[in-house]
């Protein structure tokens, strides 16, 4: 799609990766709904600040009035717990669900009418390679990752006919307060993410995977659980 002339809604908009995907968008002359569960933390300057929290149902529904002229929707926001599934916080691990699934599932539920009202447009869910590979520490986050990886490869085919591309991002640790504890030399730039993310969208890719630990990865999903998990025992 032309991003030029692209209206989108980014969810997640008011920090991390949503902040400079919506801040690239402004950039490349797209109109910008801003999404934030506090829209007076959006301080992005011709943004349009919208209140949306993705795990309300209200919210989402009247986000989908106010941008009524969305043609790119990029559902971005999220949240990591860091809980055990084993013996973690059960509501914990099903927010992470609520969250990542359910939640960027509703909004696309919601702004696919939308999209279709005029004309197409595209879809970016913001994946992980945790979609891919799953590890203790990111139990949850990779399950509702996976989930979210399965409804993007289903809303793909179901929204083709419709004019309406879908990409999948996939990526590791980035620069971004979500990912504080980790090591800077572990953590790429967000800013290269989300050109790349942007670059895909205008190219109508299916996938975009921005760094080397993402690539590394994708490679090796059709060999061995054990070059997945080196850990585990023979």
């Amino acid at each position: 799609m032309d991003i030029q002339n692209a209206v989108a809604l980014v969810t997640g908009a008011n920090r991390g990766l949503g902040r400079h995907l919506a801040a690239q968008l402004l950039e490349r002359g797209a109109k910008v709904y801003a999404g934030a569960r506090d829209p007076e933390s959006v301080d992005l300057p011709g943004a349009v600040p919208v209140q949306l929290d993705i795990t309300d149902a209200e919210s989402i529904a009247a986000a989908a009035r106010l941008a009524s002229d969305t043609t790119l929707l990029i559902n971005n926001a999220g949240i990591s717990t860091h809980v055990g599934l084993v013996d973690g916080d059960m509501a914990q691990i099903e927010l992470e669900m609520r969250t990542h699934y359910f939640g960027s599932l509703n909004v696309t539920r919601a702004f696919v009418p939308v999209l279709k009202g005029n004309g197409g447009g595209a879809i970016l869910n913001v994946l992980s390679l945790l979609a891919w590979a799953h590890y203790p520490g990111y139990g949850g986050y990779s399950a509702a990752k996976a989930a979210e990886l399965a409804m993007t490869n289903v809303i793909r085919q179901e929204l083709a006919p419709s004019g309406i591309d879908v990409t999948a991002l996939h990526v590791g640790y980035m620069a971004t307060d979500m990912a504080d504890y980790v090591a800077d030399s572990d953590k790429v730039d967000p800013v290269g993410v989300a050109k790349q993310a942007l670059d895909g969208i205008e190219q109508r890719a299916l996938e975009v995977v921005a760094d080397e630990k993402s690539r590394k990865v994708r490679e090796v999903l059709s060999a061995g659980l054990e070059n997945l998990y080196p850990g585990l025992p023979a």
